[in-house]
């Protein structure tokens, strides 16, 4: 099969190659995929970066195509069936950059009809990812949820989830055509984080007030958000990443004395519970057809380093994917 690997550490453009690898049988359990779509994320990328424990790493953790092959013990009826992955890479050098994969049979999940294979590329990481976090916030309804990188692929997915929800959405933005995006997914303003001070603006928006939740993708920044008390008293922070995870201070008597709750997650690493809880939500929301989905750019697998570097470049609105065949 056709796949792209890196073996060492580096730029995207130095070290990923296209080649041929083994094709993969799978065992018992699992199921091969012909792949016809892999995301790339912004995790993604930063795995290229980390130490190697094995030979090579065929990228990403996300994609969508039709299972082929099923191992024994996975019922015949799978073959044919259209799919979407989940952590098609986590712990593992084999992902989805590549024609076919392997993979146990609750990783594949069946794809609705109604949505394309390029819309489900985006879903193990981005939608799965804004689902839990809208999900750790409870009860959202009638609520004024303020969701940091409105228009990143995460954000995009999160503040549609927090409208059906029946909140009330400001997102941050970095520009107007980023602001545009959000709005398009629902937020009823955006607040330009270069340009405005993010804790006015909230409460300019909010009649006088904080906000009563924060979807949050960069925590030590957030971090000096809340100590602006830019949360109401009582409010829920979810946070899953940061762009600076040493020496961070966090505002300990704001959060205390407001009695703000803290939830972290990283959503390579749900409970079953929460993964099984998220996974059904997000069939349910596509096979409703209440999801919009941005692709932002596609390409090649021989392009592939070409969208490692948009990944990174930061200015392409929407998702990035690779078309496999």
């Amino acid at each position: 099969m056709r796949a792209a690997w890196y073996s060492k550490n580096g730029a995207a453009s130095e070290v990923l190659v296209v080649g041929e690898l083994p094709t993969p049988t799978p065992g018992r359990g699992e199921v091969r995929v012909r792949l016809a779509t892999s995301g790339v994320n912004p995790s993604d990328v930063k795995k290229r970066g980390r130490p190697l424990d094995t030979e090579r790493i065929v990228p990403h953790s996300d994609g969508a195509g039709v299972i082929d092959i099923v191992g024994d013990g996975v019922s015949p009826s799978r073959i044919g069936e259209r799919v979407w992955i989940w952590n098609g890479q986590h712990r593992r050098p084999m992902g989805t950059a590549a024609e076919y994969i392997v993979l146990p049979e609750a990783q594949v999940i069946r794809l609705p009809a109604s949505t394309d294979f390029a819309a489900a590329a985006c879903l193990g990481i981005p939608a799965l990812t804004a689902f839990q976090a809208v999900h750790l916030l409870g009860d959202i309804s009638g609520k004024t949820v303020l969701v940091i990188g409105a228009s990143s692929a995460v954000g995009h997915y999160a503040t549609q989830i927090a409208v059906l929800g029946g909140a009330n959405v400001i997102g941050t933005v970095g520009s107007p055509e980023k602001a545009m995006h959000a709005q398009a997914a629902g937020a009823f303003a955006t607040i330009n984080y270069k340009q405005e001070p993010v804790t006015k603006r909230v409460k300019e928006l909010n009649l006088g007030r904080g906000v009563d939740a924060i979807i949050d993708m960069d925590f030590s920044t957030t971090a000096k958000l809340i100590g602006e008390s830019v949360v109401a008293p009582h409010a829920t922070v979810v946070s899953y990443g940061s762009n600076n995870a040493n020496d961070m201070e966090v505002p300990f008597r704001t959060l205390l004395s407001s009695s703000i709750s803290l939830h972290f997650f990283l959503v390579y690493d749900l409970s079953p519970t929460d993964r099984r809880i998220a996974l059904d939500g997000v069939t349910e929301l596509l096979a409703g057809g209440r999801l919009s989905h941005s692709i932002g750019a596609r390409f090649t697998l021989n392009d592939i380093a070409a969208a490692h570097e948009a990944v990174e470049g930061g200015k392409i609105i929407g998702n990035i994917i690779l078309d496999l065949h």
